[in-house]
């Protein structure tokens, strides 16, 4: 999933510079800066890592994923057993309570994954339709029926969106209430969202893992500007802030009072193509964009050496990624030859990227350059991060710079957002292949890991043969915080796990 900017107001905005709260000053209180504020806190209703990476703190799931990101835990479920046709799913509900103290039961879980699969203004009801039945057979004991074997779905099951939510606490409050300040099933509850500004936790003492938490609470505070936000942590005003920008890495390394933070990830940044605009919708068209861009000098210009290449949408380290999937060489010369052979001149794209971001401006401007080598033009659309997403959801873009997270560890989800024909024009490209399609949905239910491994093998193929978007780099997380700050981690898939985080005074 993508992290997406929020606007905020000036006041609020002068609030998250000067970071004064008299409940960031208490002990055992971290504070982290981030970019944006969140949107919501209801799970089904956002594909955003500024939401899921912080209720994934305020919420549990059946399923975890571990730390190292690389295999299912027990959650909220403690154990779980698979019939032998690989068809019902029976999970033992832990002893374990909501924030309000009720207790969460088999009944949450299934009004949870019914919620998330049928709900109109879930985000994530693709992913869910696998379900034939979901029932509570005792308050411990939650039974799934699938409609048909799903390779991916107790991966599906740690997704953050598909956290356990209250039945009764939804009921009651509505669904807008419970997304401001819900009742938390996590380790730690909302005590306040100040939007624009700031959202406080506090420490959950209801949560079935308490013991386990040594802070009193989090502030996540948003600080737009990454410079600010990089000051106010070496000022001692900030604990720990996320996305340091790869220009300042070097030299935070250099201040004895930091530690900057390089966390192994599943992020991959890819240029978005709209092949319903235009010449876009020819393969040989976007095969001459691939070929007219240096790869190699994003990398090393913008990302000062911390990326690597990338050369598919599964990235490199996650489960059955193709590590030899072609990578077209750089040659503008060449890109010239294959516009004109295809009946194309002139070509000008309008480059739609968000204004204040470094990274995603010097990338612009860099491949900008470039596509000018091979005679296509790139206007440069800078628009308020407030817009922009909601321009590229729109489709009111030709080419545009973004980037993916994976959620789950099972290739499944992102293949089917950016390949499978999903709800969102596969991903905002409006790319279609019926082939493709059909191999999506073969590799969700094929069982035999090997059998599996060659299919999504031959979909990286396939995607990179159509140029869906064109793969830029993979990267590390970039996170700092201050020397007194201790376990402050992030997994591949972006989860902190701040249950375990310490501040010493």
């Amino acid at each position: 999933m993508t992290i997406r900017w929020k606007s905020i107001g000036l006041a609020a905005f002068a609030a998250a510079l000067t970071l004064s709260a008299s409940y960031a000053q208490a002990a055992g209180v971290l504070t982290i800066g981030r970019r944006e504020d969140s949107t919501t806190f209801d799970p089904i209703k956002t594909a955003q890592n500024i939401d899921n990476w912080v209720f994934s703190n305020v919420y549990d799931v059946l399923v975890r994923v571990d730390k190292t990101g690389t295999k299912l835990e027990p959650g909220l479920a403690e154990s779980w057993t698979t019939s032998d046709d690989g068809l019902t799913y029976t999970f033992k509900i832990r002893d374990a309570k909501f924030s309000d103290g009720t207790p969460l039961t088999a009944e949450d879980a299934v009004f949870s994954l019914l919620r998330i699969r049928d709900d109109e203004g879930s985000l994530w009801s693709d992913s869910y339709k696998v379900i034939d039945t979901a029932v509570a057979t005792d308050p411990r004991t939650l039974t799934i029926k699938l409609k048909n074997p799903s390779a991916p779905f107790l991966s599906t099951l740690a997704l953050p969106n598909a956290s356990v939510i209250s039945k009764a606490g939804m009921e009651s409050l509505g669904a807008d209430a419970y997304a401001e300040k819900p009742i938390a099933s996590g380790a730690f509850t909302v005590e306040e969202w100040r939007r624009g500004d700031r959202i406080i936790l506090k420490k959950n003492p209801n949560f079935w893992q308490a013991d386990r938490v040594k802070l009193d609470g989090v502030e996540w505070i948003s600080v737009p500007d990454d410079n600010t936000r990089m000051l106010n942590v070496e000022a001692g005003e900030l604990d720990a802030a996320i996305f340091v920008p790869f220009s300042r890495v070097e030299e935070l390394k250099k201040d004895p009072n930091l530690n900057v933070l390089t966390d192994p990830s599943t992020r991959e940044d890819h240029l978005l193509i709209n092949h319903a605009h235009g010449d876009l919708g020819k393969r040989e068209v976007r095969q001459a964009l691939d070929m007219a861009i240096d790869k190699k000098a994003i990398v090393d210009a913008v990302t000062f050496g911390q990326g690597t290449i990338a050369n598919s949408y599964i990235p490199k380290g996650a489960l059955y990624h193709y590590a030899d999937n072609l990578q077209r060489p750089y040659d503008p010369e060449k890109a010239k030859q294959m516009l004109a052979d295809a009946g194309v001149s002139n070509l000008t794209l309008t480059y739609l990227l968000r204004a204040g971001d470094e990274v995603d401006e010097q990338t612009a401007v860099l491949i900008q350059q470039q596509l000018a080598k091979a005679g296509i033009t790139a206007n440069l659309q800078k628009v308020d991060p407030s817009q922009e997403w909601d321009m590229t959801v729109n489709g009111d873009y030709d080419i545009s710079v973004n980037y993916w997270t994976n959620d789950i560890l099972d290739p499944d989800q992102k293949t089917t957002f950016v390949l499978g024909h999903d709800s969102n024009n596969n991903y905002m490209t409006n790319y279609k292949s019926d082939a493709v399609k059909d191999l999506v949905a073969k590799a969700r239910q094929e069982l035999d890991p090997a059998k599996r491994a060659q299919m999504y093998f031959d979909l990286q193929k396939m995607a990179k043969e159509d140029v869906n978007w064109i793969d830029l780099y993979y990267s590390p997380y970039i996170n700092v915080a201050r020397k007194n700050v201790e376990n402050f981690y992030q997994n591949p898939l972006g989860r902190f796990f701040l249950e375990d985080t310490v501040k010493n005074q």
